[in-house]
């Protein structure tokens, strides 16, 4: 083969060698990222040590299964949600709840129950009891009959199921079923803020970048109902320190919500309350669908290259 310079090296790795064979969009990108990258090294000058010392981090931070942490703290999930967001407003959609990163931790299958439930069954005395509660409702402020509510959130030390040994099965994850006018609500404790993982792959580049990696305290949601574009959301606890500051991007105006104090477990016996608890009162107002693919509640875990 011919000596090249990098312009002949990288018009020779974007032809086409197959003819027509391959994706044309999936073509497309990949010469854009692999053009952009290879004039990042030319640019910067990468050496060879810092370029496979890069390859060798990426390759742990897969083994760590660490890379929906970095996609969200890069602002990858976030600029999702705002392409969306914009392409919503440009087609005079009606917005409903705002939408809200799904992050890394999601786990689907669990438990269901029907209008209610104690979230923190085998948790009663991690926390001062808390109960969020509210309706499903359409942009127009009907009901969404019998949605669901799929919620989760970390244990009192920032730790989620599934991805923490430590924890039984759907620990602190369940879904609840709305009964006929949409009303949902569970019992919990208020989680906590957390830190991304000392010693691993995403906070040795953020000490690099000089960044904190520091999540207030929130409790996601995926909530669904028949005909209606399914929503992938999560709230935020107020007075936390890093509400405003978020290393994910993901408080929006909307989402942060009220605390009230109850005195009295009046009509939340069934809930298994018996003192003083936290109360917040949270409706979720989903969109109209326009196709059938936007009324399914996918995570990003269900999605596949084809």
């Amino acid at each position: 083969m011919a000596e090249m310079n990098a312009a002949q090296l990288l018009d020779l790795v974007n032809s086409r060698r197959l003819g027509d064979d391959g994706d044309e969009r999936v073509r497309a990108i990949t010469a854009r990222i692999v053009g952009d990258l290879f004039r990042t090294i030319d640019e910067f000058d990468v050496q060879p040590d810092e370029f496979w010392n890069a390859i060798k981090w990426l390759t742990r931070l897969g083994q760590a299964d660490m890379i929906g942490l970095i996609t969200a703290g890069l602002g990858f999930d976030r600029l999702l949600d705002i392409r969306l967001d914009e392409a919503d407003q440009a087609a005079a959609r009606a917005a409903g709840t705002p939408r809200a990163i799904e992050g890394p931790l999601y786990i689907p299958g669990a438990p269901l129950s029907e209008n209610e439930v104690c979230l923190d069954a085998g948790n009663e005395d991690k926390g001062a009891p808390f109960v969020m509660e509210g309706q499903v409702l359409d942009t127009e402020g009907r009901p969404v009959p019998h949605a669901l509510v799929d919620v989760w959130h970390c244990n009192e030390f920032g730790r989620y199921s599934h991805f923490d040994p430590s924890q039984p099965d759907y620990n602190l994850r369940r879904r609840i079923q709305a009964d006929e006018q949409g009303h949902y609500r569970f019992r919990s404790f208020l989680p906590p803020g957390y830190a991304i993982p000392p010693a691993s792959p995403v906070s040795e580049l953020f000490a690099l970048l000089g960044r904190h990696g520091n999540r207030p305290a929130h409790i996601h949601f995926l909530v669904s109902g028949e005909g209606k574009r399914a929503l992938t959301t999560q709230v935020n606890i107020p007075g936390d320190t890093y509400i405003d500051d978020d290393f994910a991007f993901a408080t929006r105006d909307g989402l942060v919500v009220e605390l009230q104090t109850m005195q009295s477990p009046a009509g939340y016996e069934s809930l298994g309350l018996t003192g003083p608890f936290t109360r917040v009162r949270f409706d979720f107002h989903l969109q109209e669908a326009a196709s059938d693919r936007e009324t399914i509640p996918a995570s990003r875990y269900e999605t596949e290259l084809v």
